[in-house]
């Protein structure tokens, strides 16, 4: 069981971890490459700004506009450009220098729009060929002094710089693979993670579930000492409580109960009469009939058991059998008079298992009875007191476990029992 939850955690672990890697590395490699496209456009940038300014590009006003803006265009272009166009502060343009590789991607290019824009931008645009090409606008603003006297360039917008690079195919390997590089680790990193997490999670794990099986063996602990203190209210040893819940558990199994209905059921075989509590020694233990006031007060432990059980926790599944273990199949039974299977299953099965002890068992005023004979009253009251389908699930288990119970002692009985409760407990 321990080996099977630790394999599903380091399923789920490695599961979650991979679906981790396979976002983050995707989004680490995109966002690596935007970061080295945009570093590539702020160096070319900051490159044609130096270009400009040092070609007097920056001034665009006066008759020789012209001239300073050739020279600039022609000393940008065949460096980081391949195309370099200037315009005027209208968006005229004034003068435009081109590589061979900026003249076959010109034609590829989107349509110029006349440049109004206030802050350096840019464009990357992969074209059909397999040219990728940054596309960069700069505006270009006057020199003009600061506070200290040195020059500076946020003066007035005096024209525009249009730069297009197209990015050759070593930068791009370089780019991609220093992409991937990051992307490399950030997949590799989410996987680490996934298995530094694992022992973490398996050790607190197990530190909850050995609490919480600390907890709920103390549960049925308790569960058992309530039902044995119930019993011995009734003159019994509480073994009964012990031989109906395993014969119950048997037969519930047989139907395909199991998880919480299952534990319901043992626990409200062990908590079946816990009304009795509430009933004075006079009429519980009275030897003879009881009269009409005294059977409507024997009668109203179930009730009062259902009000034992409610609010319980855990326990609370119990109430099906407390409720509903003195109703009968054909409506006849009490507190509630219900038929048929309006009465929960549980207690449908419980009323023939604890039958079938009862008669299979001795108490200080009757004998045990045979199997045959034991059998026939069941027969008798199935349609009437019993479920027609508990029973025909039962008939094939019914001797099995007579011989069972027959050769065993009070302890074999309550290590048969603490078996099933340790499985369907799962402690």
């Amino acid at each position: 069981m321990v080996n099977s939850f630790r394999k599903k955690v380091a399923i789920r672990i490695a599961m979650v971890s991979v679906v981790l890697a396979s976002l983050a590395s995707p989004v680490s490699w995109y966002v690596s490459l935007e970061n080295a496209e945009k570093s590539a456009v702020s160096l070319a940038i900051e490159e044609s700004r130096r270009l400009l300014r040092h070609h007097d590009a920056l001034d665009l006003t006066g008759p020789k506009a012209a001239k300073h803006a050739e020279e600039a265009a022609r000393a940008i272009s065949g460096g980081l450009f391949d195309i370099a166009e200037i315009y005027d502060r209208e968006g005229i343009k004034l003068a435009e220098s081109l590589t061979k590789r900026g003249e076959l991607v010109e034609k590829l290019l989107p349509g110029h729009v006349k440049p109004t824009y206030q802050q350096a931008t840019y464009e990357s645009i992969k074209l059909k060929e397999g040219y990728w090409t940054l596309r960069i606008f700069v505006p270009l603003h006057a020199v003009a002094p600061d506070e200290s006297g040195e020059s500076n360039t946020d003066g007035a917008i005096t024209g525009y710089f249009e730069g297009v690079r197209v990015v050759p195919e070593w930068q791009r390997n370089q780019m991609f693979a220093n992409s991937m590089a990051i992307s490399l680790v950030v997949c590799l990193a989410s996987l680490l993670c996934g298995a530094v997490v694992y022992p973490v999670v398996v050790r607190l794990s197990a530190d909850n579930e050995r609490k919480t099986r600390e907890v709920l063996d103390s549960h049925i602990s308790m569960m058992g000492a309530l039902g044995r203190a119930i019993a011995k209210r009734d003159s019994d040893t509480g073994d009964h409580n012990y031989r109906v819940a395993w014969i119950a558990t048997r037969l519930a199994e047989s139907m395909g109960l199991a998880d919480s209905r299952m534990q319901a059921l043992i626990a409200g075989s062990f908590l079946h009469d816990v009304g009795k509590i509430g009933i004075p020694d006079a009429i519980l233990l009275k030897h003879g009939m009881l009269d009409d006031k005294e059977s409507t007060l024997m009668h109203s432990h179930v009730q009062q058991g259902e009000e034992i059980v409610t609010g319980m926790g855990w326990l609370e599944g119990a109430k099906a059998v407390v409720a509903g273990h003195h109703e009968k199949w054909d409506g006849s039974g009490y507190p509630h008079g219900v038929a048929g299977e309006k009465i929960p299953l549980e207690a449908r099965i419980f009323a023939v298992a604890d039958v079938f002890d009862a008669l299979c068992s001795a108490r200080p005023y009757k004998e045990a009875m045979g199997f045959d004979a034991v059998m026939a009253v069941l027969e008798k009251e199935t349609g009437s007191h019993f479920d027609p389908a508990v029973m025909e699930a039962f008939r094939p288990l019914a001797r099995g476990i007579f011989d069972r119970l027959a050769k065993s002692t009070e302890d074999d009985v309550r290590q048969l029992l603490e078996d099933r409760i340790r499985h369907h407990f799962q402690i």
